[in-house]
């Protein structure tokens, strides 16, 4: 468990808790949220936005793609931009929780008719390297992260109009996967899902059960009525209903892999057991050669067409 020990020394963890405390002792200083649930993907984008200034941050946004025919669509991005001009609301951010395997992210095209700045963790470079060399992707693709107007460090404050935001390092699903605080709520990708459905996976390169628990207990070691907003959602058995909003005491309690009296060596042997039965996700190979570019398509060839790769035997 992430102990009283190490909350003590993380100050970036007690900056992140005192911003909450703050935002729970203040209605203004907390976040309206929509959240956008694509089934085709169960993935759940988010328009996070201050009521005060209007100001909003859109977080894991989906473009929408059809495998069979190589088709790009904007279907998903559309229903938040309508949002948004409804709204009347103006972008700053266009954030990622990390470079997903599951879907490809919409944030240049929102990008281009919204404007804000593109931003993902730090870490995003050591995942463009891995996934350079598997992809083969040249010396033309830059792996430094240029792709992304701002890289986030654990610890680094932002704002969404007068909301205070802190950007959290939570690596083990991949080295790059960030939680975004913004007022009381925190954005967590995929380090875990609704406490009936558990944990992400641990298997893609890169990823480490072991950092994966301690990152989880990271979270879960923030004030008990914080929060959570989920990236995916499964309809664990039993539940009729998509969710994905929770809080660290739901988590604590009930998370059916890692609640509290889990030790990280019976997390670490069920997460790795239970990664090898799992298939790999039907759009990882286009999501993650884009996804590392920011959202943007391999650049086109002499035809003037954008390519997929699929290596054969490699993965």
């Amino acid at each position: 468990m992430y102990g009283d020990q190490a909350m003590a020394e993380d100050q970036n963890l007690n900056s992140a808790a005192a911003q909450i405390e703050r935002a729970q002792a203040d209605k203004c200083l907390r976040p309206s949220i929509a959240g956008f649930f694509d089934e085709a993907t169960n993935t759940v984008s988010y328009v996070v936005h201050d009521p005060k200034t209007d100001e909003a941050a859109i977080i894991d946004s989906v473009l929408d793609f059809e495998a069979a025919s190589g088709r790009t669509s904007n279907g998903s991005a559309d229903r938040i931009i309508e949002y948004i001009t409804s709204n009347n609301l103006k972008v700053k951010w266009l954030i990622e929780t990390h470079a997903h395997a599951d879907h490809i992210s919409a944030a240049p095209y929102l990008q281009e008719r919204l404007g804000g700045k593109l931003a993902i963790g730090r870490d995003i470079i050591r995942v463009q390297e891995v996934f350079g060399k598997l992809f083969n992707a040249g010396t033309d693709f830059e792996r430094d992260g240029s792709q992304f107007d701002k890289l986030f460090e654990d610890g680094e404050t932002f704002k969404v109009g007068e909301l205070e935001g802190i950007a959290l390092h939570v690596p083990g699903h991949t080295p790059a996967d960030m939680a975004f605080i913004i007022g009381d709520a925190a954005f967590v990708g995929d380090t875990i899902f609704m406490p009936d459905f558990g944990t992400a996976r641990a298997d893609f390169p890169g990823g480490d059960a072991h950092q994966l628990y301690r990152s989880i207990r990271r979270l879960l070691s923030l004030p008990d009525e914080t929060r959570l907003f989920l990236c995916h959602d499964y309809k664990a058995p039993g539940r009729d209903e998509y969710a994905w909003e929770t809080t660290v005491k739901q988590q604590r309690e009930e998370n059916v892999h890692v609640k509290d009296g889990v030790s990280e060596d019976d997390f670490v042997e069920m997460r790795t057991t239970r990664d090898k039965t799992l298939a790999m996700p039907n759009l990882i190979m286009p999501s993650v050669q884009v996804n590392i570019r920011g959202g943007r398509l391999p650049d086109p060839e002499d035809n003037g067409v954008s390519y997929i790769k699929i290596p054969v035997n490699a993965v």
